[in-house]
């Protein structure tokens, strides 16, 4: 009888931040249409390494399980993306894992994306409403800006666009590209209008929209294929339509 086909996979661990990190391969048994989260959980299951021995089980971030909620973002074979949609038949052996390096880790393949969400806060990514009683139905929004808006609202801050992004880095307060491109997206809604210059008025400080390099690398890993430049590029010419409003404004 054939020997039965393997999955191994070669993981970066680290017990904590303060840790020193090294690499632990795992072999497991091979199933049809397996993705990466299905192949860790399968190595939580029995925490057994490729040599044999007992370990601790791999540590890793997981909520929706269908690429919607960003957390399982790792290093898949070098490459930023979600193990819930890093499908086994598509990817190289041995598999390397490792956790995204923009951020601080947390163990093994889990890392802290706060950053990303005090960035949101930042930015004000979200629609004023006033009151707590049903207000109606708002203003309708343009359908060529609704189509575009639509793309945008499918960001899952999952920190793919900041690892990518070479100038989202441990010497840049960058805020990277997901925060920005939400800026964009809660300007062209017609309540979230009212609010366009405290956001623009936050990308242009420090961090903002003028430490981006264009390198575009955020666009080539978004998992959701979202507009990234393109949001950055409008922005660009708004912030610099701000910038002499705000100068006009100071006579």
């Amino acid at each position: 009888m054939a020997a039965q086909k393997e999955i191994r996979l070669i993981i970066k661990r680290q017990a904590g931040p303060e840790s020193s990190s090294y690499t632990e391969e795992f072999a497991i048994p091979y199933q049809p249409n397996m993705n990466v989260t299905a192949a860790l959980m399968e190595i939580r299951k029995n925490p057994i390494n490729a040599a044999g021995k007992k370990t601790e089980p791999v540590i890793w971030e997981s909520v929706c399980l269908e690429e919607v909620c960003g957390s399982c973002s790792m290093l898949i074979n070098g490459k930023p993306r979600q193990a819930c949609a890093a499908l086994i038949d598509n990817l190289s052996q041995p598999i390397h894992l490792a956790p995204l390096s923009t951020f601080p880790l947390v163990r093994d393949l889990m890392v802290d994306r706060e950053q990303l969400f005090d960035a949101l806060k930042k930015v004000h990514a979200w629609i004023e409403i006033d009151g707590i009683f049903d207000l109606g139905s708002g203003p309708r929004m343009p359908e060529r800006t609704r189509k575009w808006a639509y793309e945008l609202s499918k960001c899952m801050t999952c920190g793919c666009c900041a690892e990518a992004c070479p100038n989202v880095n441990a010497k840049s307060n960058f805020m990277g590209p997901a925060s920005i491109s939400q800026v964009r997206l809660f300007n062209a809604h017609p309540t979230g209008e009212m609010s366009k210059e405290v956001r623009l008025s936050e990308i242009m400080k420090s961090g903002g929209i003028t430490s981006c390099g264009n390198s575009q690398n955020c666009v080539e890993v978004c998992p959701k294929s979202i507009p990234l430049t393109t949001s950055i590029a409008d922005l660009n010419r708004k912030t610099t339509i701000q910038s002499f409003k705000n100068m006009l404004g100071s006579f």
